[in-house]
């Protein structure tokens, strides 16, 4: 996985993108209307139950913003809330908050979505050794606040990207001329550039998960597309040896019995790929 400071650097690089975006030359309609030392106060409101994310990546568009904002927390990311709930109060000069508002809301909208559906999914796992993953099947330029959001509701991230893992699937074992091939190559590529990645390498039949098998070095098999039975059998074919993951369309009507098979991690793209944003608002308080 990346560093903490490289995932800092990506959360700032967001930031700074996302107020260029939205910002741009000035917030003319705040500009125009609303004296430059004017202050007020706004209320982080909820208005759909689910679990909140995106508290603290909240605070730190705010404090870019303006440092001079100040944010009274009430309700901490992750926790359980309801309709009505105020997770926040912020205060300062009332340009800054409006310049911020579309940031924050876009940004904990789309965070409190990917938690919730995580949590329902990390519920369900419960009592298993089963762990639910992310992909990267994320948004472009947003994928580090996403899969923040998924370690909020209780999810493990995969690879953030291409450079922090190896992972061999379908077409890189077909363009290198099959999975043994495909393994020795990537070994031999790591030992040659110095570098330390665990490889994970995909299988799409029990014929190749034997043949993954022959090869030392592998932390995990993806078991991709499989069905319960042949699940089960992979994870007997496997063993100790290295981990398991299933994939594959997995839902949250079919999560719980590929955990029943055994499976150290499920991963699902539809944790961020297929969430509609949870309803906040940012309401100026009288």
């Amino acid at each position: 996985m990346i560093s903490n400071k490289q995932f800092e650097k990506e959360l700032d690089l967001i930031i700074v993108n996302a107020v260029r975006e939205d910002v741009g030359g000035g917030d003319y309609s705040s500009l125009a209307c609303i004296p430059e030392q004017a202050t007020g106060k706004a209320k982080l409101l909820v208005k759909e139950d689910g679990i909140i994310a995106g508290v603290e990546f909240a605070q730190r568009i705010f404090k870019y913003v303006d440092i001079n904002l100040k944010v009274e927390l009430l309700i901490e990311d992750g926790a359980e809330v309801k309709y009505g709930d105020i997770v926040f109060f912020v205060s300062g000069r009332s340009q800054s908050i409006l310049k911020a508002e579309r940031l924050v809301l876009n940004a904990m909208q789309r965070m409190s979505a990917i938690a919730t559906k995580t949590k329902k999914f990390a519920n369900l796992l419960d009592g298993t050794k089963t762990k639910i993953l992310d992909t990267r099947k994320t948004t472009p330029g947003i994928r580090a606040i996403e899969k923040w959001a998924v370690k909020i509701g209780g999810g493990e991230n995969h690879r953030f990207a291409l450079y922090d893992m190896i992972m061999l699937k379908d077409n890189h074992i077909d363009f290198s001329g099959g999975i043994t091939n495909a393994i020795k190559k990537t070994k031999r590529y790591l030992k040659e550039n110095f570098l330390d990645l665990k490889i994970i390498v995909e299988a799409r039949s029990l014929e190749e998960i034997k043949e993954i098998l022959k090869s030392d070095g592998v932390h995990r098999i993806l078991i991709d597309n499989f069905n319960y039975a042949d699940t089960k059998k992979a994870v007997e074919l496997i063993g100790d040896r290295c981990q398991t993951e299933s994939s594959g369309g997995i839902t949250l009507e079919t999560a719980r019995d590929y955990a029943n098979c055994g499976v150290d991690y499920i991963s699902s793209g539809a944790l961020t790929h297929s969430v509609y944003n949870m309803d906040l608002s940012l309401k100026a308080v009288e």
